[in-house]
């Protein structure tokens, strides 16, 4: 099978679904009995290094930047089929959404969440009218749409009537980067390269509405004042009301952001911390709960979305806007070890139950299955 990957995410973004293309695909091709061919279609300038070594793979970018690629594809939808630009292909496969024009190949698109239906409000207006226009096709013309949950597989069927039959749900899983780090004076060294030096929560993503930052300003009023909040995330998008919600919190002076931040440190950072908060209005999997469970973290997670599903009783769920709740479950993290103990084993068991090796092999199943249909 000749297999072609839209591969942009993976050198365009460093988090979210550029770490999902490399993280499934990069599993994908080192698979020890995988004798497919893939190309890894991209377009740049690249921010993270495009694979040079990976097995039975090769690279082709794009005549295009990645904007103008996507209005090319999108919305000019000038006839460039990106089966043709890979040097031909069986099976076209893109993780991010969207699907471009294609000649003669079969073509499979990942779906990670509905978030921009379920919660517009959240979104950057530009991206939201971006997906609300390529989803629905994509959808409609792909052999087989893949979720990274069933909550996505069912806001699949709801809001785009896809047959159940036609979605399949392909989980994400934990980089073997994220593992507890035992060694406290690299921790410290961690800890003191970003001034930390209180305990504190951590929670990660990009500064954006959805993951619900103000929630946990008001959690940090109500414990005492040696507890900080770390997290870790770029700006993205209509963030300017979250920093003037911390303008007003009173906690300002105890919340600490960390840029630039690669998985080792993160690793280090979630390995410190008292808790990892994640109180997210929506998510279509939640990655970070099984990175902090990986790093032996207890997780206090919301129960909305996806995120029950991966984190089931191995965390501490709670309504995201209870910002009391949160505030308990932290007060009981750090006044009962024996539950605290039992939240991190349960954690490390459970986030076994997850990995890209399972889940590149699942999807090759379903890579091979959509092209004995050619």
């Amino acid at each position: 099978m000749n297999l072609a990957i839209d591969f942009t995410a993976g050198v365009r973004q460093p988090a979210g679904v550029g770490r999902y293309t490399r993280s499934l695909i990069g599993a994908l091709a080192h698979l020890p009995d995988c004798a497919h061919r893939i190309t890894l279609l991209w377009a740049g300038p690249a921010r993270v290094p495009v694979p040079t070594e990976w097995p039975h793979t090769r690279s082709r970018r794009l005549p295009l930047p990645e904007r103008w690629m996507t209005i090319a594809w999108q919305r000019v939808r000038l006839p460039l089929p990106a089966d043709v630009l890979a040097g031909g292909a069986d099976v076209f496969y893109s993780p991010d959404f969207a699907l471009p024009p294609l000649a003669r190949a079969r073509s499979v698109v990942t779906v990670h969440d509905l978030s921009f239906l379920t919660h517009p409000q959240t979104h950057f207006p530009p991206l939201r009218a971006y997906l609300e226009r390529a989803v629905p096709g994509a959808v409609r013309r792909a052999d087989r749409v893949l979720a990274d949950s069933e909550q996505t597989k069912r806001d699949l069927q709801s809001f785009y009537a896809v047959p159940a039959e036609k979605i399949a749900v392909v989980h994400a899983a934990a980089d073997p980067t994220f593992r507890r780090v035992e060694d406290d004076a690299r921790r410290r060294e961690a800890l003191k390269r970003r001034g930390i030096d209180r305990p504190y929560l951590f929670s990660v993503g990009t500064i954006q509405p959805r993951k619900n930052l103000p929630v946990l300003f008001d959690v940090l009023r109500q414990l005492p004042d040696d507890v900080i909040l770390v997290h870790a995330g770029r700006p993205g998008w209509l963030y300017e009301p979250i920093f003037d919600a911390l303008e007003r919190s009173g906690v300002k002076d105890r919340v600490r952001f960390v840029e630039g931040a690669g998985d080792t440190e993160v690793a280090a950072l979630y390995s410190g911390a008292l808790a990892f908060v994640f109180p997210s209005l929506y998510e279509g999997f939640g990655m970070p709960c099984l990175e902090a469970m990986a790093c032996g973290t207890p997780v206090i997670a919301s129960n909305a979305g996806s995120v029950p599903e991966v984190v089931g009783d191995a965390g501490i769920l709670v309504d995201p806007m209870d910002s009391a709740g949160i505030a308990d479950g932290i007060r009981r993290l750090a006044d009962d070890h024996g539950f605290r103990r039992s939240l991190v084993e349960r954690g490390h068991a459970h986030v076994g139950r997850f990995s890209w090796e399972a889940s590149a092999r699942q999807l090759r199943s379903l890579l091979e299955s959509v092209a004995g249909n050619n």
